[in-house]
Formats: C-alpha cells, sequence, structure tokens
C-alpha cells in the first residue's frame, strides 16, 4: 500500500530518520515526547541487530527440520459440553434495557495466564485458575518468587486465557500424583515447581528457559512418533479446560464481577511471526469440550470455521488478536494463509470472528511505530520491537494496529470488504494469573523469571553473579544456540543488565468496556459492537462520537451523553454519509482520568485517509489542552502545560493538568468523497516508568537507554466514515 511519508516506499528514508527530531512531511521536525521511545527499543536500523536477525531465521529452519512447530497433531473437535444445570447467567429481566446514556465504564483484563499454561508453569507459576480470579477481586496472591502480588483495587472483570496448546500438561507432567509424570516424556519435569525447585541462580533460570524452549516441540515429536500418547494428552487437556471453566462459574458474581471463559490459541508462521489470539466465549453454559489450538492447525481460519462452526451450534464466541507489533508483518498482511490475494468470503468471516484487537499489553503496545507515524511525536510508546519469544526485528510493515486500519479503507476502495474495521482494548497477557498494570509495582509477566529486579533488566547484576550471567549466556548461546540470540546480557557503562525484550516490556494494560451492567451478556455485546477502548494501565474513561447533529452543550449538561447517543453514532460505528445528506460529521470527546494517576494533559484525534489515487494519511490532531491552553492552529498541538517529574522520588505536579478534558470538533479538511477513520487517545501528564521506580527501590541510576518517564495514555475504538456513494 502506498502510505504518505511511509519508509517503506521510500527506506532511504528510514537512515535518515532520528527521534531527536523526526523528519515530518512538511520538512518540520516532530520530537518525540517525554523520552517516550527507549534507546533499547529504538533497534530497526541497528546492523548488529539485523546481522542477529538473519543469524535467527537460519537458526529457525535449522532447529525444526522435522516441522514439529507447524503440525498438526489433533482433529477438530466440536462436541460440547451441555452444562445448562450447572450454570447461573444473570436472570433474565422483564425490564426495558438502561438506556445508551446510562451505559457505564467497566475495566478489566481478557489475558491471563495460570499454571495450566506451558511457559506460565515453566516460569514457576503454580497459581491456578481460581487464584487469577481471586487476583482480580482484590485478593492478594502469592509470586513465585514469594511475595504477595495485589491490585490497588479490585477489576470489573477477568478471563483467564491459558495457552490451549497442551493445556495442563507441563503440570501434569511435573506433578508425580498422576500416571502422566511417571512417562518418559514427563520424567524430566518431575518436581520442576517443587519447593526446593525455586532458585534464581543462573543454573535453575537455564533449566526453566530450556523447559519453555523444548516442552512443545518434545511433546508433538513424541506424539508423531507414537512415543506420547496423544489421547492421554488430549484427556488432560479436556480436564483442565472443565476446571478452567468452572473456576469462572465459581468466580462470575452477576451486577458485582464478571468471570469469562477464555483460552488462548498460540499460532505463529515459521519464522516465529505471532498470530496469537484469545478466544472469549459469551457464556459457559454450552461450550467445545476442549479449545481448538495450533496443534489442531495452526492456520487461524481455521479456527474460525472451527469458530463458525460452535455459532451454527448456538455457541458465541470471538477471537482477540494481540501482540502484531510482533508479528513480523503477518497479523496484518493483505493476503490469506495460502498467500492468496483477500477476498469478500475471508475478509467477512474474519470480521464476523474478531471485532476487536488488543493494541496495548506487556510485551508492547501496538498503536503504530515512530518509524512508520513520523509525525506522531508519541508513537514511540513502550515500543518492543521484537518477534515474540525471540532477538529477532520484527518487520513493521503488516504488525501496527494503525497501518491495518489504513489499508483496511485502500481494501475498501478496491471493493473489498474491509476486515481491518475492528475496535481496541488493552489487556496484560501476564503469565503469573496477576495482571501486572501499575508502573510502581510491576513485577513483568514471567513469574519466577521476573521476579526481582535485576530479571526484569532494570537494575544492574552486581559481582561474581554479574559475570556469571554474562559469560555464561555467551557460553550457552554458542554450545545451545537459541532464538533468543546471544544478547541475553549486556554492558552498559561498565555494568550488565538483562538484555533482549525483557526490558523493554511494559506495565500494561487493560480493556474498558461501555456497557449497561456488569454481565457476561452485556460486556460482550458490547466487545461485539465495538463500543470498547484500552488504556495503558490507569483507569481513564474515553468518550467518542460522530455525528452531523452533535453540539457543544452536550458537553455541559447532564443529559449530554444521552442526547449524543441519541444524535450520532459511538465508537466502533460508522457515519453513513448517505444518511445524513453528506454534511460533515462533528466529533464529540469526552475523557475523565484516573483519580489514582497523574491528570490528563491532552485530547487528541487521529485521523487516516485513503485519497483517490490509494495513497494513505495520517494526522495526529490536539483538541483539547490542559488548563485551558489553546491549540496552536499551525502545528494543531498543544503547548507544553509545565509537567514535570522528580526523577529521585518520581514525585509529580498535578496541579499543570486537568481531571477531565472534552471538544467539540470539526474537521477543516473533511471530504465527504474520501473514506477515511477517526479514534480519540487522551494522555496523561508525564510519571515514572516501571523501571525507574525499580531503580529508586535499588538505590542505583535508572538504566540509561529505557525511558525514564512515559505518558500513559487511552485510545477509543475508531469511527469510521463512509462515503455517500457507499
Amino acid at each position: 500500500m502506498l502510505r504518505s511519508c511511509d519508509v517503506f516506499a521510500a527506506k532511504k528514508l528510514v537512515l535518515l530518520v532520528t527521534l531527536a527530531g523526526l523528519a515530518a512531511c512538511s520538512g518540520e521536525p516532530v520530537e518525540q515526547s517525554s523520552e517516550a521511545f527507549s534507546r533499547m527499543a529504538d533497534v530497526h536500523n541497528d546492523p548488529a541487530v539485523i546481522s542477529g536477525t538473519a543469524d535467527i531465521d537460519r537458526l529457525l529452519i535449522e532447529q525444526d527440520p522435522d516441522g514439529n512447530w507447524a503440525a498438526a497433531v489433533f482433529d477438530a473437535d466440536t462436541e460440547l459440553l451441555e452444562r445448562d444445570a450447572l450454570v447461573q447467567e444473570a436472570p433474565q429481566s422483564n425490564e426495558p434495557s438502561a438506556a445508551r446514556g446510562d451505559r457505564n465504564a467497566f475495566f478489566g483484563d481478557l489475558h491471563v495466564h495460570t499454571g495450566y499454561s506451558f511457559d506460565g508453569y515453566a516460569m514457576g507459576t503454580i497459581a491456578t485458575p481460581y487464584d487469577a480470579y481471586k487476583f482480580a477481586r482484590g485478593e492478594a496472591i502469592k509470586n513465585p518468587g514469594g511475595f504477595d502480588m495485589q491490585l490497588s483495587r479490585p477489576l470489573d472483570f477477568y478471563a483467564v486465557t491459558d495457552h490451549a496448546m497442551f493445556l495442563g500438561l507441563a503440570k501434569a507432567s511435573a506433578e508425580s500424583v498422576n500416571d502422566f509424570s511417571k512417562t518418559d516424556f514427563a520424567k524430566p519435569y518431575n518436581d520442576l515447581n517443587a519447593p526446593e525447585n525455586f532458585g534464581t541462580d543462573f543454573f535453575s533460570s537455564l533449566r526453566r528457559l530450556g523447559t519453555f524452549a523444548q516442552f512443545l516441540p518434545s511433546a508433538v515429536s513424541g506424539i508423531r512418533a507414537g512415543n506420547v500418547d496423544g489421547t492421554e494428552v488430549q484427556e488432560i487437556a479436556r480436564s483442565a479446560w472443565l476446571d478452567t471453566i468452572n473456576a469462572a462459574d465459581a468466580s462470575n458474581d452477576p451486577g458485582r464481577f464478571t468471570a469469562l471463559v477464555g483460552y488462548e490459541y498460540t499460532s505463529s508462521t515459521e519464522d516465529m511471526g505471532n498470530l496469537h489470539r484469545n478466544v472469549i466465549f459469551k457464556r459457559s453454559n454450552r461450550l467445545p469440550r476442549e479449545p481448538f489450538s495450533r496443534f489442531h492447525s495452526p492456520n487461524p481460519e481455521d479456527l474460525w470455521d472451527w469458530m463458525d462452526e460452535l455459532r451454527s451450534k448456538g455457541v458465541e464466541s470471538l477471537a482477540i488478536p494481540h501482540n502484531s507489533n510482533g508479528s513480523n508483518g503477518q497479523m496484518f498482511k493483505l493476503e490469506d494463509w495460502a498467500g492468496n490475494p483477500m477476498d469478500e468470503d475471508y475478509t467477512a468471516q474474519r470480521i464476523r470472528n474478531e471485532p476487536v484487537v488488543e493494541i496495548t499489553q506487556v510485551k508492547g503496545t501496538s498503536e503504530t511505530h515512530p518509524l512508520i507515524s513520523t509525525r506522531d511525536e508519541f508513537a514511540g510508546f513502550e515500543i518492543m520491537p521484537y518477534r515474540v519469544a525471540t532477538n529477532a526485528l520484527s518487520a513493521l510493515e503488516g504488525s501496527y494496529v494503525r497501518g491495518a486500519l489504513l489499508d483496511g479503507l485502500v481494501l475498501e476502495q478496491q471493493g473489498i470488504a474491509n476486515p481491518y474495521k475492528f475496535g481496541v482494548i488493552g489487556s496484560s497477557d501476564t503469565h503469573s494469573a496477576a495482571a501486572a498494570v501499575e508502573e510502581d509495582n510491576f513485577v513483568s509477566k514471567l513469574g519466577l523469571l521476573s521476579s526481582q529486579a535485576t530479571q526484569r533488566g532494570s537494575v544492574p547484576l552486581e559481582g561474581t553473579n554479574a559475570q556469571t550471567y554474562y559469560w555464561g549466556s555467551k557460553a550457552v548461546a554458542i554450545t545451545n544456540p537459541s532464538p533468543r540470540g546471544g544478547a541475553s546480557y549486556t554492558k552498559i557503562n561498565g555494568k550488565i543488565y538483562l538484555g533482549g525484550a525483557t526490558p523493554t516490556f511494559g506495565a500494561s494494560g487493560l480493556a474498558g468496556i461501555w456497557a449497561e451492567e456488569n454481565t457476561r451478556e452485556s460486556l460482550y455485546d458490547a466487545l461485539r459492537r465495538k463500543e470498547v477502548f484500552a488504556t495503558s494501565g490507569p483507569r481513564m474513561q474515553i468518550r467518542f462520537f460522530a455525528g452531523a447533529d452533535l453540539d457543544e452543550t452536550m458537553l455541559q449538561t447532564a443529559d449530554g451523553v444521552q442526547r449524543a447517543y441519541a444524535a450520532g453514532v459511538t465508537m466502533g460505528d460508522d457515519v453513513r454519509l448517505a444518511e445524513t445528506d453528506g454534511g460533515a460529521p462533528k466529533f464529540l470527546l469526552m475523557a475523565l482520568s484516573d483519580p489514582r494517576s497523574a491528570p490528563l494533559q491532552r485530547l487528541q484525534v487521529i485521523k487516516g485517509w485513503v485519497d483517490a489515487s490509494g495513497e494513505t494519511h495520517e494526522e495526529v490532531i490536539d483538541v483539547a489542552c490542559a488548563k485551558g491552553a489553546a491549540v496552536d492552529p499551525e502545528t494543531n498541538r498543544c503547548p507544553d502545560n509545565g509537567a514535570r517529574v522528580d526523577i529521585s522520588t518520581c514525585a509529580i505536579n498535578p496541579e499543570t493538568g486537568e481531571a477531565q478534558l472534552s471538544a467539540l470538533w470539526s474537521d477543516p479538511e473533511f471530504d465527504p468523497e474520501v473514506r477515511a477513520f477517526y479514534y480519540a487517545r487522551v494522555i496523561e501528564n508525564p510519571t515514572c516508568r516501571w523501571s525507574t521506580w525499580d531503580a529508586i527501590r535499588a538505590g542505583v541510576e535508572p538504566r540509561p537507554d529505557l525511558a525514564k518517564t512515559l505518558q500513559e495514555r487511552a485510545w477509543s475504538s475508531p469511527i469510521n466514515i463512509i462515503p455517500g456513494d457507499q
């Protein structure tokens, strides 16, 4: 696709772009904000990382000559568990549903792993789905490192989404209370999480990383060779799945707390391009007896076929793609699995099954990238530049949400249905059952392997321990090469830190849902209609409406939201100009800060459009500024509001920001013949990044190649403009 300011259309531009002054299309510099883009994440033009990526690509082929990673060893199964008598859903009411203006913002996490996930268990997590729901409701649970994890306040909803591939098998292999643990396959994993095996020294960590790397290919090759009983493996997975469902039902409390049933479909391409999705079910009374995994098929289109067949049996579900940033361009490519151009059947099936994507989580934010969106100085937020579970660079084109939204417009212009007209949420992807979304309380996602600040890469290792890790990892990289590459540890100013992707992880994110009530039915329906938003962790609220009849009084009166629903459309919907006489819509934006986080600095509209020649464009426009400051009409930016952070204590000056920001905005360059999307983004004042909090607690200087501060944010789902002739 042709794209305005597109680094792929002019590769030489990439080499000229610097983050100290990103070149805008007009030639005016646009600087990255508030140290937003960590130097550690700015590696797409680093010759050493590029060379290492080529080595990893070769290694991925060499280490799987038998194709185990792409093998399907199970047949798709749509047999149902009939559970009507066991399930109590929210009581049906004869009262009319609440008015749309009475929809409330509910916050939760739809991406949570427990000890049933092979990697979570390998990382020392023994927490159960029951523990996960207790955590979400505000209780403390144990980290594998021995300390308590607890939210500052409960969440409204939660979904345990353990990996479907060999669900529960690592746990069954390790625990010697079952027959499977006595098999030759399981013996190397026996007692992995016995109390005496929770060491964090180099060799203990090496064993856990080895389990993470070898467990899946060993299981697949064992089944294919007949050395592992595939039927027994399926029974273990079905038992763990049923326990997961039962945990959700036991924890579900309609009106107070919603526990949704879900799992993760964890596919990838052969080069580790991430194609992961979380599958969320609307109800639990009728569910498949086993989840569909990559070892049923690595092709996401087969997942959609399975979901469609279940839907024909009355089982409603949706899939939520995540970590497109690590997909190596595969998540939002412009062809199907087989490499054929998209057609109407493909696009209809995709949007039917995937109305929402995850735009932010611990493994990075997937909104956009500074080398793509060169006029967006906030584009460098929590970038994780690698393919998942590797140190290989992930291609930029096809890996980011804003680019997919733009490509979807081009497809529409070509007469093809838009598969990328989706809403956005955030979630955590924790692998310790506990969402880690608070900067000052962040323990990352890796269980025992991220339980200490040195393991997160925010604090340097010291003494002989530092030398052991540094030289030991180099030796292992030579004797036992891994897709993680040879950069496990790095020296900065003479100090040794963890390298790779882990230090780029972020304390993110949460899903925000506008719904009438906190029930499975109401939350799921909101996901379906895409009236959802994402936050990077703080519980900011954001509303976004469009319509020709919106007016300023809707920002000032108690019934303003209700009138906005009646007069326009909300996030996730379309404005069809044929129904509005082609008039330019107005946009109504409202944002509310999280009282336990920083105040708001600015409220923005992000616009994307495709012109008659098929070239795409994007623009970021500030529409409301803290302290009533005026937007500069030349730059479309708010002035500096004076927000600062004391790096020695993480103290901020909250008087510079706002508890609320709102605006009624019209696009002065609106063209009724142009396909476009708009979404809202609200930005907090700067605060300390989690790595800075770690450094303060350790009494050391913040790591120099990581951003010391960040600006938390929330994103609305887009509103699409459909020209009048469509």
